[in-house]
């Protein structure tokens, strides 16, 4: 059952999902009868991933969480929310350092549209420390990622590198 009865959007880069970015969206799916995962076309970041291996990564990771659906969008994310209708964009806090930019994301989302609410998630201890940067970091250089990422992402990581997932 869910908490809120209200669509959210989780949006995101997600180049590439890391199991930290599935702890939010299975956290978020729990309370939300419906979560729109949202891969941006991130057309001001230098992506590693096209938009559709990030499509294809989220979809095929998420794709046992039944409330979960997966898109990508493009422009404004409060006008993607909209179109969307939902009333909520989750995000998730790895740490502080994380809070002080997504704090100003959210209040300038909220001057955008009003009627749309930040909700912020915390994953579990043991994905605190991921993100994507990381990851590729560390598959660049060899390493091995695959307790990081869903092993989609580790297979394509490891075809990348030359190195095994």
């Amino acid at each position: 059952m869910s908490v809120w009865e209200f669509t959210a959007v989780y949006p995101g880069s997600f180049d590439p999902i890391t199991l930290g970015h599935m702890d939010i969206a299975r956290r978020a799916a729990l309370l939300f009868p419906k979560v729109v995962v949202a891969v941006s076309e991130a057309k001001h970041k230098a992506c590693q991933f096209s938009l559709g291996d990030r499509l294809f990564f989220v979809q095929e990771s998420l794709s046992d969480i039944p409330n979960v659906e997966v898109t990508s969008f493009q422009g404004l994310l409060t006008d993607f929310v909209g179109r969307v209708g939902a009333k909520a964009i989750i995000r998730g806090l790895r740490a502080v350092s994380d809070f002080e930019y997504e704090f100003k994301m959210a209040w300038m989302n909220r001057r955008l549209a009003p009627d749309i609410e930040t909700i912020f998630l915390i994953p579990s201890e043991e994905f605190a420390y991921l993100s994507s940067s990381l990851v590729k970091e560390i598959a660049t250089m060899g390493g091995d990622v695959s307790s990081m990422v869903p092993e989609v992402v580790a297979r394509k990581l490891g075809s990348e590198t030359g190195g095994s997932p």
